[in-house]
């Protein structure tokens, strides 16, 4: 409850006390609102002031009584008897840092994400900023079969539509792809689906866009793809082994597309940046950079052999902080040679040593127990 007294008011009563942080001051040109923080406001905010003119007197200096409707020789106001001090019930708020509270919104949900499944474990957690960018999916029995399996990670920027876009839409259009030119053209499948989600959501006429991830387990075979610079390592007997190379302005190639196209790189704070804005040259998405910006990933195809024992598939979140076999040795206890394996805090752990070096991005961690996905 706040309670509000405007001094030499006809409607609220006068009061030299103040029971709240917001009060006014009279002064004989002006009422000065002021408003200062206080203690139950859940964030501080910087006091402010909002100066309100006060309304000219009579150019005659005649007031009309409201007694008998005509005018009054007096140069002061009409007595009235005072009214009641108002209690005005105000809800609970806070100040941001642009005046108003945030709103709720349903990427709240993705603040931190965990989930343990069968063969593959996930965790994600917000870094910054306001809304989780990241999104991931996970399926097993992919297209109906036990040993198949699909699993994403998407990095948005600009944003988190573009990456629930790929999310929800890649692994359906990649399998639509197959089902059309077969397991021969597989390659050439899952770029055309790559191609045509990031047509789909450039139709959607929203803005920003993703770095993609995906990995097909199908027959023994591992099929890894990547737009952008999410990772995927594979545990070998203990040895890590990349399995993509991220997409990044510094890397020759990537600069000499760029450069072929009539674009240019260039370095803003420290980081190699697509026309000085964006630090990743390949996903979805990203209208205004298009034209360098392609959605067609790089794919490897590797057998599963016996001595792969897991698959970390990361956003940059973590690999900014963490190397490759850095990540494989922190992981390999929880995953490998235990009776009760621990895949799952095994990716909280990866997080927390991202975090522990100064990470403020959003992270994602995928591990999957190949094994599980053999014949």
């Amino acid at each position: 409850m706040i309670t509000v007294a405007i001094p030499n008011s006809p409607v609220f009563s006068p009061s030299s006390r103040v029971t709240s942080s917001i009060y006014c001051k009279s002064s004989p040109e002006s009422l000065v609102l002021t408003h200062s923080p206080s203690s139950s406001f859940s964030s501080p905010s910087p006091a402010f002031k909002f100066r309100l003119q006060k309304p000219l007197p009579p150019a005659s200096g005649l007031v009309r009584d409201s007694n008998d409707g005509g005018p009054s020789t007096s140069p002061t106001l009409s007595k009235r008897k005072r009214p009641t001090k108002l209690a005005i019930p105000v809800a609970p708020f806070s100040f941001s840092g642009r005046g108003t509270p945030p709103a709720t919104t349903v990427e709240d949900r993705w603040k931190e994400v965990e989930v343990d499944g069968d063969g593959y474990s996930v965790y994600c957690k917000r870094g910054k900023r306001d809304a989780m960018e990241d999104r991931f999916k996970a399926v097993v029995e992919f297209n109906g079969q036990h040993k198949q399996a699909f699993f994403g990670v998407f990095d948005g920027h600009g944003g988190w539509k573009a990456a629930e876009f790929a999310a929800e839409n890649l692994d359906k259009n990649i399998l639509n792809e197959v089902e059309k030119r077969g397991e021969i053209e597989i390659i050439e499948a899952i770029k055309q689906g790559y191609m045509n989600t990031d047509s789909e959501f450039l139709d959607q006429d929203h803005r920003g866009g993703s770095c993609c991830l995906t990995a097909i387990i199908r027959d023994s075979n591992l099929v890894v793809s990547n737009a952008g610079d999410c990772r995927a390592v594979v545990s070998s007997g203990g040895v890590a082994m990349s399995l993509t190379t991220d997409h990044r302005p510094s890397r020759p190639e990537e600069k000499l597309r760029i450069e072929s196209l009539g674009g240019y790189v260039y370095c803003s704070h420290g980081v190699p940046r697509v026309l000085g804005s964006l630090a990743v040259s390949r996903g979805i998405g990203d209208r205004t950079l298009k034209q360098w910006i392609t959605s067609e990933p790089e794919t490897k195809i590797l057998k599963i052999v016996p001595e792969f024992e897991f698959m970390i598939m990361a956003s940059d979140g973590l690999w900014d902080k963490v190397g490759n076999q850095e990540a494989i040795d922190l992981a390999r206890p929880f995953c490998v040679g235990n009776d009760k394996l621990e895949p799952l805090l095994a990716c909280k752990k990866l997080i927390e040593l991202s975090a522990s070096r100064g990470s403020n991005d959003d992270a994602s961690v995928i591990i999957v127990q190949l094994q599980r996905f053999c014949s």
